[in-house]
């Protein structure tokens, strides 16, 4: 072999080799896919164009009512820690703090959710019969939360609500991943059932819920 062609493999092998050298570490930094453990982190509570100017109209239109200040205690221990947006307002809300020593119904749902529509003033009702001794709390896990505030105005349900796009409520407490779901929490902030199904009434949420609570049904 000629010294020139020598000189031109020699070349052409450490091209590739800096060139593989720049693609491993190209791939090192980039994110993580959907597959990889960075997914959750990637997801976010709301989408960037829901701003508070954007929101303003929506949240008028919801008339939610604000989410719970600090109970007493610590509250849940699988929730502590995680801090949540208050659809009425945009307040961030210590959920662990604003459930501690309150019997609370948890309601996950998400706008495009069909059962989740009719089931939400059913949880309504059910709020308005069970009264201040009962908590009735819906979580909105999606980032849309215009299209949320607008679903809620749309059905006239004014409950307080808490935007979870990241769905960190139902990973803390390992709910399934379905639509409707709703956890009920005693007092002392114990996990009394996980209820993943759908009801049409209020009187059918006051029977699956009411004997875990210690209510009358």
């Amino acid at each position: 072999m000629r010294s020139s062609t020598r000189w031109t493999v020699v070349v052409l092998v450490v091209v590739v080799a800096l060139g593989w050298a720049l693609f491993d570490q190209l791939g090192a930094d980039a994110p993580s896919g959907p597959s990889g453990s960075s997914q959750q982190d990637a997801a976010r509570d709301r989408r960037d164009a829901d701003t508070a100017e954007a929101l303003a109209g929506p949240r008028a239109r919801a008339d939610l009512p604000p989410c719970p200040g600090p109970g007493t205690g610590a509250g849940p221990a699988a929730l502590r820690g995680i801090t949540l947006e208050c659809a009425s307002d945009g307040a961030p809300v210590d959920v662990a703090k604003a459930l501690a020593g309150r019997t609370v119904v948890l309601n996950l749902w998400a706008y495009w959710c069909g059962p989740c529509a009719e089931e939400l003033p059913a949880m309504a009702e059910y709020q308005r019969r069970a009264g201040p001794g009962v908590t009735v709390l819906t979580v909105h896990q999606d980032e849309n939360e215009t299209a949320a505030l607008l679903r809620l105005a749309e059905l006239g349900v004014k409950l307080p609500t808490l935007q979870d796009g990241r769905r960190r409520i139902a990973a803390a407490l390992r709910v399934p991943n379905v639509m409707p779901a709703t956890v009920v929490l005693r007092a002392d902030g114990s996990v009394a059932d996980i209820l993943p199904r759908s009801f049409a009434t209020a009187d059918e949420i006051a029977a699956a819920v009411n004997p875990e609570i210690g209510a009358p049904g």
